[in-house]
C-alpha cells in the first residue's frame, strides 16, 4: 500500500491500519522533512526510513529542482539511472519487512512512493495501464488536502510541466516502464537472489 505522510492520521485511523493488518511502515522522506504525528502510532507498527530523492544542495537534486521539483514522472529515469542505490534501499527494506502489510509514504503520496510503486508492480508483471491508473490515482488521493491548503490543482501542474518538455504523464510513464528490465535492475543494483524471492512472495501472496 501506499500514501501521503500518515502524520495527520487519528488514533481511531491508526487502529484501523493495525486492524488492516499494517505491521511496517516505510517513510522515503529525510528527516528534515517529518512532523510529529497527531496520534501516537501503534507500538507493533515497525518505522523503517529510506529517503528516496537525493538530498538538497546535491547536484542531482539541484539540477531537477530547476526542471520539475522532483515532482513529476519527468525526473523517474534519471533517479534510476543515477541513484538506483536509493531505490534498491527501499524495496529492500519492503522485502525484509516483518509479516503483514507494509505502507509505503512520503509526503504526498505521489512521486516518491510513485516510482517505487512503478519498480515494485513491474516486477510483479502489471502492464502500464496499470501502473498509469496508480499513479494517475494519486491525484484524486491528494485533492482534499491541496484544496484545503488552497493549492493549485496538481493534475494540471504536472500535465503542464510535462507538455513544456514534449511529453505527457502516460508517455513519460509508458516510457520509464518499458525501458525498467526486470529483475535484472533490481540485482545489479544490489539486491540478492534472496530478496527477489521473498519480494516476490509479498507481491503476490
Amino acid at each position: 500500500m501506499r500514501m501521503e505522510a500518515p502524520t495527520r492520521l487519528s488514533a481511531q485511523g491508526w487502529a484501523a491500519a493495525w486492524a488492516y493488518g499494517v505491521r511496517t511502515i516505510v517513510d522515503l522522506r529525510h528527516q528534515d522533512e517529518c512532523e510529529p504525528d497527531l496520534a501516537e502510532r501503534p507500538a507493533g507498527i515497525a518505522l523503517t526510513r529510506v529517503p528516496l530523492d537525493p538530498e538538497a544542495g546535491t547536484p542531482f537534486h539541484e539540477r531537477w529542482s530547476k526542471i520539475d521539483n522532483l515532482a513529476s514522472p519527468l525526473y523517474f529515469p534519471a533517479l534510476l539511472a543515477e541513484h538506483p542505490e536509493t531505490i534498491v534501499a527501499a524495496v529492500r527494506a519492503v522485502a525484509n519487512a516483518a509479516p503483514g502489510c507494509v505502507v509505503i509514504h512520503c509526503a504526498g503520496g505521489k512521486d516518491r512512493t510513485g516510482i517505487l510503486s512503478l519498480v515494485l508492480l513491474t516486477l510483479a508483471e502489471a502492464g502500464p495501464e496499470e501502473i498509469i491508473a496508480d499513479y494517475l490515482r494519486t491525484f484524486d488521493c491528494m485533492k482534499p488536502r491541496f484544496d484545503e491548503l488552497g493549492a493549485r490543482d496538481q493534475l494540471t501542474a504536472v500535465t503542464e510541466t510535462l507538455a513544456s518538455h514534449g511529453t505527457s504523464i502516460e508517455a513519460s510513464l509508458t516510457s520509464t516502464i518499458t525501458s525498467l528490465a526486470m529483475p535484472d535492475f533490481l540485482l545489479e543494483n544490489g539486491l540478492n537472489s534472496d530478496e527477489l524471492s521473498a519480494l516476490r512472495a509479498r507481491l503476490t501472496a
